[in-house]
């Protein structure tokens, strides 16, 4: 068992969250990375409230941990999926993808803790301004929807200019980048990808194995240009996409060449004209393993890392 501010905060062992990933995180794997030690999130973008409210009353059958859900912004029904967090009373909410502050005097009301998703230093200063208990800094490593700014440079920037807890993410696979975020100041870290590849992850096997067969070289990023980054694989969806993005495309017309790729990949495992949402530390992810595993590897891997630090770095020579 570990003490930061993340942990205090959520009262887990480890300070580690499992993102939310869309058609990915449910209760299985969310519940498997708690009983782990760490905690997870369940996605709701594009699901509907019904699923939702069944998603976390499975979870709460399966343990007794604190466990979140992902409030996405541009999800039409964004305010019955808030208001179901509150009527649950679920531990937290990572929110993204909007504006987060109209929704925190609500969701505190009703006991849940506020963790959004911040981009820059000028969102990270209003947000605790504004109440947030912490928040997530995701650089465009990270699969799926990301930043503009690196990981690295999120922590350098942020990190010094608030004093609620900071969770890193954004290509975190490992101990080492665990280890790292930690040294540069943050409470703990967010991993998406790595847990892709658990033994309780309910995506496709088609993408667990074009995940295993990948290297550093094969994400790309869409939607670049129009500020809507989406980080994939490559594949025979995205060369057709960047071929029309870059040709000067409109929005609309990439939203609708875009429109289900995820969960077309995710669920169907149609990894070609699908789109398979995965962050650039590719050659990290190189075997399936159970939730429970990840997290203790992981944990152990920055432990020692962290024990033998002044060693690793010559100090005293």
């Amino acid at each position: 068992m570990w003490r930061t501010k993340l942990t205090e905060l959520l009262g887990i062992d480890y300070p580690i969250i499992q993102g939310a990933m869309a058609y990915i995180s449910e209760s299985i794997l969310v519940s498997a990375v708690c009983r782990a030690g760490a905690t997870g999130v369940i996605a709701t973008g594009g699901l509907d409230t019904d699923y939702v409210r069944d998603q976390i009353r499975k979870c709460r059958e399966m343990t007794d941990r604190p466990f979140g859900v992902n409030l996405m912004l541009q999800s039409p029904n964004k305010d019955d999926i808030a208001q179901l967090v509150c009527d649950e009373k679920v531990s937290f909410v990572t929110i993204g993808a909007g504006n987060p502050v109209p929704f925190f005097e609500p969701l505190h009301q009703a006991g849940v803790r506020c963790i959004p998703v911040v981009p820059n230093v000028k969102l990270a200063r209003r947000v605790q301004e504004k109440g947030a208990d912490a928040m997530v800094i995701e650089g465009m490593e990270a699969g799926g929807h990301d930043g503009m700014q690196t990981a690295l440079s999120l922590m350098e920037n942020v990190i010094p200019e608030v004093q609620i807890p900071v969770i890193a993410a954004g290509g975190i696979s490992d101990g080492r980048a665990v280890a790292a975020a930690l040294i540069m100041g943050a409470a703990g870290v967010q991993m998406g990808s790595r847990f892709l590849l658990a033994e309780e992850c309910q995506v496709h096997s088609k993408v667990k194995q074009a995940i295993l067969d990948a290297t550093d070289t094969d994400t790309v990023i869409t939607g670049f240009t129009h500020n809507s980054n989406v980080r994939g694989l490559k594949n025979a969806f995205s060369k057709k996409y960047l071929e029309r993005e870059y040709a000067g495309a409109s929005s609309e017309e990439l939203a609708s060449m875009s429109a289900g790729t995820n969960r077309s990949a995710a669920v169907n495992g149609d990894i070609e004209n699908g789109f398979v949402q995965v962050g650039m530390s590719l050659n990290r992810l190189s075997q399936i393993q159970s939730a429970s595993d990840i997290v203790l590897q992981t944990v152990e891997e920055a432990r020692s890392l962290l024990k033998n630090g002044p060693s690793l770095a010559g100090a005293g020579q």
